[in-house]
């Protein structure tokens, strides 16, 4: 009989807590029950399926594909947008939308932010920003923002722009992010402010990173820091199939070295491993293969992607 009143117990504090919306410090004044039991009956109530809990995802959010890729890849977190075709430019204005959304509510004050250079995804993301409440501390250009002027004020835009709506000092990286000779990269890493960015990717708390495919993006193609034909098929013959910030890495999400490493002034990959929260900003089913692998090699904590690359994601 013991048992009986046990259950009856559970049901009228679940009924208390969940339908009449009470407060637990409440409950527990109400019934004269401690706090720590009032806790344990709750989750007991769940055990003894008193309660159950459902959650009606509405339209347009997918948190069963969320979780599916989360556990299958070990993140921190994975915001899915919806998009209504698969389609580039419908797949950057979603995943853009949400990671400004994500850093809106997640940015804590005094944040350092680290962000890449010449990612299309990460310029949409900068379009979409509010303000958020916190304030953050600087935004580190992680990627060396100069290249051909007609498109490195978007390189230089990202930064400013990022800094200005979180109310951040920027800093950027005054040199190429791919230098035309090894020497020529040693020459500007000799550079006072060069030298005084690439101290602080240390302190970033918080980077946000486009994903790219082998083929580079149009984007960063017209930055003149691409890499030529030549060294594309050096590094896809060593199994490269992504970069992030002109670091590649294999599909299992191990680096790829070879001598293009002689001549980037920018993040490694180490580095970025290393910071507290990573977020992956990509979409499209040409990146699928190089997202899973960023995840796989731990280079990303948070993925910010679109429900048609996802489903291939969770897919295998």
């Amino acid at each position: 009989m013991a048992r009986i009143h046990d259950l009856r117990l559970m049901g009228r504090v679940a009924d208390l807590y969940f339908v009449e919306k009470q407060t637990q410090a409440a409950i527990s004044k109400r019934l004269n029950i401690s706090q720590a039991t009032i806790s344990r009956l709750l989750k007991r109530a769940q055990e003894e399926d008193i309660v159950r809990i459902t959650i009606n995802a509405p339209r347009g959010t997918f948190f069963d594909l969320e979780a599916a890729i989360r556990e299958r890849y070990r993140l921190q977190e994975v915001i899915v947008a919806e998009a209504g075709e698969a389609t580039e430019d419908s797949i950057l204005t979603a995943i853009g939308a949400a990671a400004a959304h994500f850093l809106e509510t997640t940015m804590r004050e005094g944040e350092v932010i680290g962000l890449s250079s010449w990612s299309a995804s990460l310029l949409r993301v900068v379009e979409s920003l509010r303000p958020p409440k916190a304030r953050a501390s600087r935004v580190i250009q992680l990627l060396g923002g100069t290249g051909n002027p007609g498109v490195e004020k978007h390189a230089t835009h990202l930064t400013l722009r990022m800094a200005q709506i979180t109310g951040a000092t920027p800093q950027l990286l005054a040199a190429p992010g791919l230098t035309r000779t090894p020497e020529a990269r040693d020459v500007l890493l000799e550079d006072a402010y060069v030298r005084e960015t690439l101290s602080q990717f240390r302190e970033v708390t918080l980077a946000l990173i486009g994903i790219g495919a082998l083929e580079p993006s149009q984007m960063l193609a017209d930055s003149g820091n691409r890499l030529s034909p030549d060294e594309l098929r050096e590094l896809g013959s060593a199994g490269a199939v992504g970069d992030m910030g002109l670091r590649f890495f294999d599909q299992e999400g191990r680096q790829v070295r070879s001598s293009t490493d002689h001549r980037i002034i920018g993040v490694d990959l180490p580095e970025l491993a290393a910071v507290p929260r990573v977020v992956g900003v990509a979409g499209g089913l040409r990146k699928v293969e190089a997202i899973r692998a960023a995840m796989l090699g731990g280079y990303v904590t948070i993925l910010v992607t679109d429900n048609h690359t996802a489903l291939a994601l969770a897919a295998g």
